[in-house]
């Protein structure tokens, strides 16, 4: 039985841990964390706490952990304005010294001291038998942009903390050509064309770019392009990375690589006919074959990297250069081909391979080797996209995933920086009913902050360097996170909570140093401080037109923010035209995401929410044709997007030729075959039809005029 007692100084210790003891659902119902859910994610942090009896010592231990470190691990600055930060000191240190040596991201190096006694005093508290107080010291104004050590000496001890100076806000477009542009959104496993093996790829994403630039567009915005598990784990979800820190070798252009013109290996197995046999197979399946068509890549990839190494060159000595500048490069592919060696995940690995330590022998030299040099080739192809986009005047928009692969890179390389017994998720919810688990385990609010973020800062500057826009992936995750102890469902997870001041001050610094506008994910069950947070920060929010319908099915559409990127629906929704038709209410049924009541509540729900559409568009003078006519509707919503306020305004290129199938159907695994369909029509014939060509331009036209709602 629960002693109050017991249950109180849980709850005491949760608060101190960032553990939410309860929070309100979609439904603004108060939902209670139990005491096994609070145990289960206290002892996944680090508590000492094994039964309801630890608490109280545990709350104990913690607040003295607290007090007896002087400084925070990491302290904001916004602004180049002085910043106050609070110094917590044993009372009998009180009239102590304090020196303080800031060491400048520049290298410069500043100096100075703080008598105690003349600090103002902002609390006293007695842990343990011992008196504290809190001092409060103001930080020297004008600190450049950047990342800054502070070490405080006072009695002897040395105490560190991390001085973020960023702007208040992140990174936004002064000219006037840049508030209202377009774009156009297909993942890039779907693009394909007369020359890819089977799937998309960078020069394919190149041409796209390319024909977006001559419609007028100024953005081609895809899925995540990061390193995934394709061979013995195959993990094709965009959204479940090997690492965020590296891109996938699965999209690069064979033929693209300058080795293969010395490489008469390489160009003979490409000729042979079993190979391009093989080659006409995968183009011709519609679905993405990962596995098969990553091994073939390999096969000719693996030749080329045989050529490449084995004679002294100066692409060879570029190389070299690349990965002393990139050394993360060098201990993915050692972690690869230990991978590839031992079969099995990382976690079953001996000792101590399991804890990151890997050693020559440990591992294949040749597949070391082609792991290093397909990342540096998978570098110099994206990196010439993104260069071909600035020259033109275009943005690459790419996608941050929230998480990465449990087995992964990542994880293994980072693994203080991750709460390894637990999984991130969300709680039930009207669509979800029992919650969801997405299946790797959150970051741990402390340890990045004591790391200095050092790994969230170096997956944010992987993207960064090519991104013209950034979309976050899940925004709220600045702010909190469902964390799932392992071994328990989805609904008995609790809310964990993130230093979100911190983490707005890294993106906001490095967007204004790539020059990339920042966009939060914040559709959906979103608590009410995260979207004003967000715009104080100068986030682009998302306006999905299926959202907002779904949010008030009553009224038409709101107005579109200026702040945002506007779009008619995601990855994880219906295309247009399944969802006009209802066709998605079927698929789930069918799927049994649904059961009769539920399909036959949303289609009543589809109902209102249609015919509030309807009078909306024709109210406004988009709309002159029947609803049954999907394309007039669809160009009428379009034409909406293409007039408002909103920065951005993406369009699914698959929404015009009415496609009815999504590339995801959320909370399924086998049941449907996410991230693997192709594009119906390829890119060449889709750059022929006039409904997709007659609604671009329009689009291009309405956002041209400059005349908005």
């Amino acid at each position: 039985m629960n002693s109050p007692s017991g249950i109180r100084f849980l709850h005491c210790l949760a608060r101190l841990y960032g553990v939410q003891t309860a929070y309100y659902d979609v439904f603004h119902c108060r939902q209670q964390a139990s005491a096994e859910s609070l145990l289960a994610v206290l002892r996944s942090l680090g508590a000492p706490i094994a039964t309801l009896q630890d608490a109280p010592s545990a709350w104990r231990e913690r607040q003295q952990a607290l007090w007896q470190h002087p400084l925070e691990p990491v302290v904001v600055a916004w602004n180049n304005e002085p910043s106050l930060a609070e110094v917590r000191l044993p009372c009998s240190a009180a009239d102590a010294t304090l020196n303080c040596h800031l060491k400048l991201e520049t290298g410069e190096e500043l100096r100075w001291e703080w008598r105690c006694a003349d600090l103002p005093a902002l609390e006293t508290a007695g842990v343990e038998g011992r008196q504290y107080v809190v001092k409060q010291v103001s930080l020297p104004g004008g600190l450049p942009w950047g990342y800054h050590w502070l070490v405080l000496e006072v009695a002897g001890r040395q105490e560190e903390s991390l001085i973020i100076s960023a702007p208040l806000k992140a990174y936004t477009p002064q000219a006037e050509l840049d508030n209202r542009i377009w774009g156009a959104f297909l993942p890039l496993y779907a693009l394909r064309t007369q020359r890819s093996w089977g799937s998309g790829d960078f020069s394919d994403l190149e041409e796209l770019m390319n024909w977006v630039d001559g419609m007028g567009g100024h953005v081609v915005a895809t899925l995540p392009l990061l390193a995934t598990f394709l061979n013995d784990i195959c993990e094709p979800s965009p959204y479940l990375p090997s690492s965020r820190l590296l891109w996938n070798e699965f999209y690069l252009d064979i033929n693209k690589v300058p080795e293969l013109r010395k490489c008469p290996s390489a160009q003979g197995l490409l000729a042979s006919p079993t190979f391009q046999n093989e080659i006409k197979a995968l183009r011709n399946l519609p679905l993405v074959d990962y596995q098969r068509q990553m091994a073939l890549k390999r096969k000719a990839l693996e030749e080329l990297s045989c050529c490449f190494f084995g004679e002294e060159s100066q692409r060879l000595e570029d190389l070299r250069r690349f990965t002393e500048a990139n050394p993360v490069v060098e201990g993915y592919a050692r972690f690869r081909a230990t991978f590839e060696k031992q079969h099995s995940p990382w976690r079953s690995w001996p000792q101590p391979l399991r804890e990151g330590i890997i050693r020559e022998g440990d591992y294949n030299e040749e597949n070391r080797r082609y792991h290093v040099y397909v990342q540096w080739l998978a570098y110099q192809q994206i990196e010439s996209v993104s260069e071909k986009a600035r020259e033109k005047g275009l943005q690459l928009y790419l996608d941050l995933p929230l998480g990465v692969h449990p087995d992964g890179y990542d994880v293994w390389r980072e693994r203080n920086a991750f709460i390894l017994d637990a999984s991130a998720g969300a709680p039930p919810d009207a669509v979800f009913t029992k919650g969801q688990n997405w299946g790797f385990p959150p970051l741990h609010p402390d340890r990045i902050r004591e790391q200095g973020y050092r790994y969230t800062i170096a997956y944010l500057r992987h993207h960064l360097q090519h991104a013209g826009i950034l979309r976050i992936d899940h925004v709220m995750g600045l702010h909190r996170l469902f964390c799932i102890p392992n071994g328990m469902e989805a609904r008995q997870g609790v809310y964990l909570r993130y230093r979100a001041e911190e983490l707005y001050a890294i993106l906001a610094l490095e967007s204004h140093r790539n020059k990339t506008i920042i966009v939060g994910e914040d559709l959906g069950t979103v608590p009410p401080y995260v979207r004003p947070t967000m715009r104080k920060h100068g986030f682009h929010c998302m306006y999905v037109v299926h959202y907002e319908l779904a949010s008030d099915s009553q009224k038409g559409l709101p107005p579109v923010p200026p702040n945002s990127a506007a779009t008619l629906n995601t990855h994880d929704m219906p295309p247009f035209a399944s969802f006009w038709q209802m066709l998605d209410i079927k698929e789930r049924l069918r799927l049994g995401l649904l059961d009769t009541v539920g399909a036959k509540k949303e289609k009543k729900n589809f109902a209102n929410m249609k015919r509030a559409l309807i009078t909306f568009l024709k109210g406004n003078g988009w709309l002159k044709e029947p609803e049954e006519n999907i394309p007039a509707v669809l160009n009428a919503c379009l034409s909406f997007l293409a007039t408002s306020r909103s920065r951005i305004v993406l369009v699914n290129l698959e929404d015009l030729w009415l496609e009815t199938q999504p590339q995801n159907v959320p909370s399924t695994k086998t049941e449907y075959p996410n991230w693997r369909r192709k594009a119906r029509y390829s890119l060449e014939q889709f750059c022929q039809m006039p409904q997709v060509v007659d609604t671009l331009q329009t689009v291009n036209k309405l956002r041209r005029q400059g005349k908005h709602q």
